[in-house]
């Protein structure tokens, strides 16, 4: 790492020089084991010292292999040499057919910084969960290209009077981006291009299997049976605010997602566990950073999935 004018960039082989990602940063921090508060002050009012540290730990641990991902000239990953790379092109190239092929609509997608996101819902299978209250059967699939997250195919449900989509995320397939590949003792180290291409080949077949499958009417009817019985859970407790409270520290929120969940919770007027998880997820609507947003899409299903004992401590 050196510093360059007004940045710092990393150095490849060749002399060119690559920017550095917040992304990168972190898992920089996170490799050399420096404390990401100390590492971002670092960055911020004495890059020099950071440019100083990182340089003396890479020196001092030499003999490691590191995975070094770049695009548009920045290093946007700082990964171990077993990480194995699932890229988003051959993900979307694998779900887009069936996706098309299935009658969906697809109903967002994005490419973040660190994850690809595609959301579709299929208008053939709905249902009621109140009168007039119609949902429809959905999938979200991501995957993250520079380890912040596995391969992964969810089930969601979009309730059509507002757009909310709930992922219910006990029922995901994951693939995490590990050295050990498909069997425990299969390392991806020593094998050579051609059986990692066949590899992937056949996780990439799992995934469009799974993925046709994903629109499974029974399951989608028992959530909509739970969705139904949420909505005679009730919240006890006549302090609102408490509630929310207990809400943001088990899920460890912050404040604004919570009060955002509160304004969504009383405007909706249905103080049940229904009403709840509808308004954690109407609240991913206000967040302009698209993965937060899925995450409280996440909250939703967490809060359908709560034992009688979770949802006591919250509600009552």
């Amino acid at each position: 790492m050196v510093k360059n004018e007004d940045d710092l960039v990393i150095k490849g082989l060749n002399g060119n020089a690559y920017g550095i990602t917040d992304w990168a940063h972190q898992q920089l921090a996170s490799s050399l084991n420096i404390p990401k508060r100390y590492y971002d002050r670092m960055k911020v009012e004495y890059p020099e010292l950071l440019e100083q540290n990182v340089n003396a730990w890479f020196k001092r641990e030499p003999e490691k292999n590191r995975l070094v991902r770049t695009l548009d000239n920045k290093v946007r990953a700082f990964l171990s040499d077993s990480y194995r790379p699932l890229d988003n092109f051959d993900l979307a190239a694998t779900v887009i057919p069936i996706i098309s092929e299935g009658q969906c609509t697809i109903r967002s997608c994005a490419l973040t910084e660190t994850h690809m996101y595609i959301k579709a819902s299929q208008k053939m299978m709905t249902a009621e969960v109140l009168k007039g209250d119609i949902v429809e059967a959905g999938i979200v699939i991501s995957n993250s290209e520079v380890g912040a997250g596995a391969v992964k195919v969810e089930p969601l449900i979009l309730r059509l009077v507002c757009l909310n989509g709930m992922i219910a995320a006990d029922r995901s397939l994951r693939k995490y981006h590990v050295g050990k590949g498909i069997e425990a003792d299969l390392d991806m180290r020593i094998l050579t291009t051609e059986a990692r291409q066949a590899d992937d080949k056949a996780f990439w077949l799992k995934v469009r299997d799974i993925v046709k499958s994903a629109f499974n009417e029974t399951f989608f009817m028992e959530t909509v049976s739970k969705m139904r019985g949420a909505t005679e859970n009730k919240i006890i407790n006549p302090n609102v605010v408490e509630v929310i409270e207990n809400l943001q520290e088990k899920y460890l929120l912050t404040d604004k997602v919570g009060q955002n969940i509160m304004q969504h919770l009383i405007a909706g007027g249905d103080l049940s566990q229904y009403g709840l998880l509808n308004a954690a997820t109407r609240a991913s609507q206000d967040s302009e950073d698209y993965t937060e947003a899925t995450e409280l899409e996440r909250l939703g299903g967490k809060v359908l999935e709560l034992s009688r004992k979770d949802w006591s401590e919250i509600a009552a």
